[in-house]
């Protein structure tokens, strides 16, 4: 599943800033929900990471992602940011060419190999 960046629309998944207090499986965790409304159960360990820069206050900033999956179970029926982005599911070969940043799709155009 991918969704929409709220200001440039393409394509990536959930993620934000640390949550202050929280492992960092667990802020991911708390991300998917309130930007594409599914849950699940998340691993403790991560997969890789990738960078994007995204624009702060007018300013560009490097940003190092941490990425964990998460097993979907469920997406509930309204979420925080539900309207604001779109939800889609791909196929792994679609999702990695669906995606602009190229760490983010060999991760998951390998998510199968990363996983067993």
């Amino acid at each position: 599943m991918l969704i929409t960046s709220r200001e440039t629309k393409r394509w990536v998944i959930p993620k934000g800033w640390p949550a202050h207090g929280l492992a960092p499986h667990d802020s991911a965790k708390n991300e998917a929900v309130e930007e594409s409304g599914v849950v699940g159960r998340i691993s403790e360990r991560s997969i890789g990471f990738y960078h994007y820069t995204k624009l702060v206050l007018g300013a560009a900033v490097r940003c190092k992602v941490e990425v964990f999956p998460l097993e979907v179970e469920t997406q509930l029926a309204s979420w925080l940011e539900e309207g604001q982005r779109h939800i889609q599911w791909f196929e792994l070969q679609e999702a990695s060419e669906a995606v602009q940043e190229p760490e983010l799709s060999a991760i998951i155009r390998d998510l199968a190999a990363l996983l067993a």
